[in-house]
């Protein structure tokens, strides 16, 4: 008798049986020769009958439990959210980007419940009865707008109970977004260099059919082609630099500026014109230098702009001010400042500043010379630099734009030829 027979509950509880019998027919002093054979085959039969087809459970291979850990592991890492349901449509095991993403999604219970997409529930019925894989959009408003691809697969369950659906939440939102930026660009761009283009084209064809011979004319038409083509110039320049400047975003700087300079070489320069528009550029004093990693070219660009816009927009007096700050999170910081005690800006158009070909007032800023990228190139500028911009402004009351900068701490600085404005 094999050892897994001896240990059988049937042949323990028969052996039991027999020798409370045998037990029970000895007090009775009946105890005979028959009896002990008749209860020998009782437990032999009783012992077979209940072990037959008891077998030992088979212990699940070590191999198969770490591959099973490995893949919940490569499924809780997965950044896109993956959602498995079984044939009749409920949540078999979704992924915690999953989760995140539709919080009403629990295990057991209908995908329907978390997720109410027509177009994503029709396509898990059509996979689960067809087994061909979809692919299709999904949509969501809240709590932000964004955009899945959703592809739906159908896998055999390992435990033959059928087929079940396998959907793979691709987010698009990003490629759709920079697709439509990229349009848009396009789009500026083009009106911006039509409009010019238009007007040396009218001028031109006039100087060349009426006014050939009015010389007044020609004056004035001469006049308003060159303002037309200075126009298309800046905005041209604008483009290149906004590129130059995200072809090496990606790329920290790694030399030495002093912001106290650049400022002091800013604020001289953009003097003259400022007086020629009525307006007055201060320098507030403060004890330096103001050390700080960056392109000095870039970050004079970054001053220049930002001066411009308090000059065109803003009011008589601009202040331009540097200060050192100890942001909890960021550490150590360079702040720079440039106050004006202009109109201001209505609130609902600050967080738009920053984008390409953005104007509070479309017509007063082509008047004065504006291209609508200034902002545009300090926001990418500052990316690169690891820098902060923030623009707070009320109506009537002017505006404060303040750039922050991580601070370069105790480096020597370059000597001063490094520290030219930009080209």
């Amino acid at each position: 008798m094999s050892g897994r027979l001896r240990s059988s509950p049937a042949w323990t509880g028969a052996a039991i049986a027999a020798g409370l019998l045998g037990l029970a027919t000895a007090l009775a002093g009946r105890l005979d020769l028959p009896l002990i054979l008749t209860g020998l085959v009782a437990v032999c039969l009783g012992g077979w009958l209940g072990g037959r087809g008891r077998e030992a459970p088979v212990p699940r291979p070590a191999a198969t439990t770490q591959r099973h850990a490995v893949a919940e592991a490569l499924l809780a890492h997965v950044p896109d959210p993956v959602i498995l349901v079984d044939r009749r449509t409920l949540v078999v095991e979704a992924n915690p980007a999953a989760r995140a993403l539709l919080p009403a999604l629990h295990h057991a219970r209908p995908l329907s419940f978390a997720l109410r997409d027509p177009e994503v529930l029709d396509g898990v019925e059509a996979v689960l009865s067809s087994g061909l894989p979809r692919r299709v959009a999904l949509s969501t408003r809240v709590p932000l707008e964004r955009t899945f691809e959703v592809q739906i697969g159908a896998l055999p369950m390992p435990d033959g109970s059928g087929v079940s659906a396998l959907l793979f939440l691709r987010d698009l939102t990003s490629a759709r977004r920079l697709e439509a930026m990229r349009v848009d660009f396009v789009a500026n761009a083009s009106h911006e260099l039509r409009t010019p283009l238009a007007t040396l084209i009218g001028f031109i064809e006039t100087l060349q059919g009426p006014a050939r011979d009015d010389a007044q004319a020609r004056e004035r038409f001469l006049e308003i082609m060159r303002v037309q083509a200075l126009r298309m110039t800046r905005l041209i320049d604008d483009l290149l630099s906004l590129s130059r400047i995200e072809l090496r975003e990606h790329v920290a700087p790694t030399a030495v500026v002093d912001l106290a300079a650049l400022a002091r070489q800013m604020v001289d320069a953009q003097g003259p014109p400022a007086e020629a528009r009525g307006a007055t550029i201060r320098l507030e004093e403060v004890a330096g230098p103001f050390a700080v990693p960056g392109d000095s070219d870039e970050l004079a660009r970054v001053i220049e702009n930002l001066i411009e816009n308090a000059v065109k927009y803003g009011g008589g007096r601009i202040s331009v001010g540097l200060a050192r700050e100890d942001d909890p999170r960021l550490g150590p910081r360079i702040v720079l400042s440039v106050v004006d005690d202009g109109p201001g800006i209505p609130p609902e158009h600050i967080p738009r500043l920053t984008e390409r070909f953005y104007r509070v007032d479309v017509a007063s800023s082509r008047a004065r010379g504006g291209t609508g990228l200034g902002l545009a190139i300090v926001k990418h500028s500052l990316n690169r630099h690891r820098g902060r911009i923030a623009i707070e402004s009320a109506v009537g009351e002017g505006t404060t734009v303040r750039v922050s900068l991580p601070e370069y701490g105790t480096a020597a600085l370059p000597p001063p030829a490094d520290q030219a404005g930009p080209a």
